[in-house]
């Protein structure tokens, strides 16, 4: 495994990590400034959307999240790379039944300043019927 690969997983341990612990800081640490996610169903966000929706969460009662990333598959080319995962994410409200989503991500990244960043991700994760 390149020194790349084995950054861009940490990455990916990283914001997992740092999402359970509501880290916000850390995570929107590992995007560009230019990061766009794209979702089934919903307009584009960017990294000031982002910060803001994490902001009104913790305002509130922050919901409880966990989760897990398989890493499918990585390439490297130049100072871009991208990825595709298996998500799945669990979302507990403090009141209320936990909600389940599931599905593949796909990744492109981009070494800024030295460092792997997420630059666009494609998320398209779908309710998955709690048990």
């Amino acid at each position: 495994m390149s020194a790349d690969e084995a950054e861009i997983r940490q990455l990916v341990a990283t914001w997992m990590t740092a999402s359970k612990a509501g880290d916000t800081a850390t995570v929107l640490s590992l995007m560009s400034d230019d990061v766009v996610f794209l979702m089934p169903g919903r307009p584009v966000m960017r990294k000031a959307d982002f910060a803001a929706a994490a902001q009104a969460q913790a305002a509130a009662d922050a919901p409880e999240f966990d989760g897990t990333s398989e890493i499918l598959e990585i390439q490297i080319l130049g100072d871009w790379a991208f990825m595709w995962t298996k998500l799945k994410v669990v979302v507990t409200p403090p009141a209320g039944p936990s909600m389940t989503r599931a599905g593949h991500t796909l990744s492109v990244l981009k070494k800024q300043n030295g460092k792997w960043v997420l630059a666009r991700d494609a998320n398209m994760l779908a309710p998955v019927p709690n048990a």
